[in-house]
């Protein structure tokens, strides 16, 4: 397994809070000159903007101080718009700001870049192909509006079914429900299948989706250390052991049903979930497993089947697998797949299915379209070639130094840069050069900022080369 996190040194950690206790003084120090200015442009007034009489601050405090005080003076390394669509090149649209990032215009001009900050893992996202004209073809059909309806009404149609039949065979479970957002899978099936009386075991870094089921469902969620199955099991062997004896005798458990939820590939660590052990753990134990495979389901495994066909673990050691349409194929949605008779609940009690719209029709023929061709020897090239940048990528920037973290053939490589500093250096000095990344900080770890590089397959060795060069020029 690979670790998340390499030992931090003391020098380096005293240099990144000594850089943002000297942002926070700064901060304020500008705050109060902008006051004695008068300076107060509309995207801030309500900074001085008391909350009423009887009323909680309508901001947190922090969030606040940081979005305009360190956020603001560098966020155009963020939300940058692009007129393209996110293929292995990408049009950034060029754009000047007149007050110090409040505002931006657009100038109508952009710069093509290499893109490495898209989920397009197998390159299907594209504008032209067959799987373009597949999907083209279906718009005089079924138009270009989605569904109008929910799953349970009349949103569901003879593509919707042919998709989660596709699903459900690909993963090898007996049935799979689809959803119109891939968040919206995870946030509305968890508070469907636990709730009071329920444990969620739950990895520290599980994605906010996760996080936001849980806290809907009204189960109690523990978190156990990241990756970290000592940690895990002791909570198990701890929610076991925490019932009491009945008045007849019989030991009662504290909970009804445990939850262990975990990913497969980690979005912002690039690592994998240790499902052996987690499989070993819930087997032993008899829990229930949760497995997100946004980031894993068409990326990992030797044919797309995400992490668990690159585990080797039978998929039906897994009781609920999730995943994401976003990503591998290209289009939007997720799917949740299970048992038969857990789908059919599912599909009556999810807040997805009864009160959102389903996917489009020319997005769900994107994806059966990229099912076909991932079933094809050209597909199964696609996949292994991404293994092979990715794993050459991340041991390319290890090899020059740098902390770069990811397990083997994932295809999210984090390359630590640590200091706030760093985060607008970097981001700036590649898009002059024609190279789009993306650049994570708060609210993930502050003292553990990093590039988020996500590969795609239409990338070559020479693509990265070209990214390898300039950020380790002088």
């Amino acid at each position: 397994m690979e670790p998340s996190h390499e030992y931090m040194p003391r020098y380096l950690r005293v240099l990144i809070w000594t850089a943002y206790a000297i942002l926070t003084i700064l901060g304020y120090i500008r705050m109060k000159i902008d006051k004695l200015r008068g300076y107060n442009p509309i995207s801030c007034r309500y900074e001085d903007e008391k909350p009423k009489k009887g009323y909680a601050p309508m901001f947190d405090e922090f969030d606040h101080f940081y979005q305009r005080h360190m956020y603001r003076n560098i966020s155009d390394c963020w939300n940058r718009p692009i007129n393209s669509m996110p293929g292995a090149y990408v049009n950034v649209m060029k754009r000047s700001t007149p007050d110090r990032n409040h505002t931006y215009q657009i100038s109508g001009e952009s710069n093509r870049c290499l893109n490495l900050g898209s989920y397009n893992y197998l390159g299907f996202a594209q504008n032209e192909g067959p799987i373009n004209d597949r999907v083209v073809s279906i718009l005089s059909r079924y138009g270009t509006s989605g569904t109008c309806s929910t799953a349970v009404e009349v949103g569901t149609t003879d593509l919707h079914r042919q998709l989660e039949e596709a699903v459900a065979k690909f993963v090898g479970k007996e049935s799979a429900m689809v959803f119109g957002m891939g968040y919206l899978t995870n946030s509305t099936t968890l508070p469907a299948i636990v709730g009071k009386g329920d444990l969620v075991i739950s990895d520290s870094f599980n994605h906010a989706s996760l996080v936001m089921g849980c806290k809907a469902s009204g189960a109690t969620v523990k978190p156990f250390l990241h990756n970290n199955m000592e940690d895990l099991e002791k909570k198990v062997k701890e929610a076991i052991s925490s019932g009491s004896y009945n008045e007849n005798g019989a030991y009662q458990l504290k909970y009804k049903r445990i939850l262990i939820l975990v990913e497969g590939v980690y979005s912002m660590e690039g690592n994998t979930c240790n499902l052996p052990e987690i499989v070993r753990i819930k087997k032993k134990y008899k829990c229930y497993l949760y497995v997100d495979e946004a980031h894993s389901i068409g990326a990992m495994g030797k044919s797309g089947r995400g992490v668990v066909e690159f585990y080797g673990i039978d998929p039906e050691d897994v009781d609920i697998m999730m995943g994401t349409f976003t990503k591998s194929f290209g289009s939007v949605g997720g799917y949740i797949a299970a048992s038969s008779d857990l789908i059919a609940y599912l599909k009556m009690t999810s807040f997805a299915s009864v009160y959102c719209e389903s996917i489009a029709p020319a997005c769900v023929q994107q994806i059966l379209a990229a099912f076909e061709v991932m079933n094809t020897p050209a597909g199964l090239r696609k996949i292994e070639h991404l293994h092979a940048i990715s794993n050459w990528f991340r041991e390319e920037l290890r090899s020059r130094g740098f902390v770069a973290f990811g397990g083997k053939d994932s295809p999210v490589v984090p390359l630590m840069i640590y200091l706030p500093t760093h985060f607008s250096v970097f981001s700036r000095g590649l898009l002059c050069r024609g190279i789009a990344i993306v650049v994570i900080s708060y609210p993930t770890p502050m003292n553990k900022g990093r590039v988020r590089f996500c590969l795609p397959a239409s990338h070559s060795i020479k693509d990265l080369k070209t990214l390898l060069l300039w950020s380790t020029r002088k």
